[in-house]
Parts: structure tokens; sequence; C-alpha cells
């Protein structure tokens, strides 16, 4: 039976917490240092970098999706 497309965007939501969960239980501090930078970049910086996020997962989605 082929997934709905709730069943796909929950476990895609899934898997994104699990990725995002692994730099903060592997390396906390490194982390910390990280979530610091990010606190001193401009608004447009940080635009920039979630658009460029977005964008390679797009990309990514159009490479491998059957």
């Amino acid at each position: 039976m082929a997934a709905g497309f709730w069943d796909v965007l929950l476990a895609a939501c899934a898997l994104m917490l699990v990725v995002e969960g692994l730099l903060p239980f592997f390396s906390p501090g490194g982390w910390r240092r990280l979530f610091e930078q990010a606190t001193r970049m401009s608004d447009g910086q940080i635009r920039f970098l979630g658009l460029a996020s977005m964008m390679l997962g797009l990309g990514l989605l159009l490479l491998f999706w059957p």
C-alpha cells in the first residue's frame, strides 16, 4: 500500500527532528557555540541561510524523489 501525503510529511518531520537532535546530543558544547554565533548574525544572513537550506532540500528532493 502506498503511503499517503500526510504519512510522508509526518515521516519527513520526524526524520528532521532526529537529524536536528544529533548535534546537541553528541556535542552540546559545539551546539552551544554554533547557537551563540547564530545570535550574532544579521537578519539578512539568517534569511540567506534559510533560503539556501530550502533550496538544497528542494534540490535533493528533485534528485532523489521517485
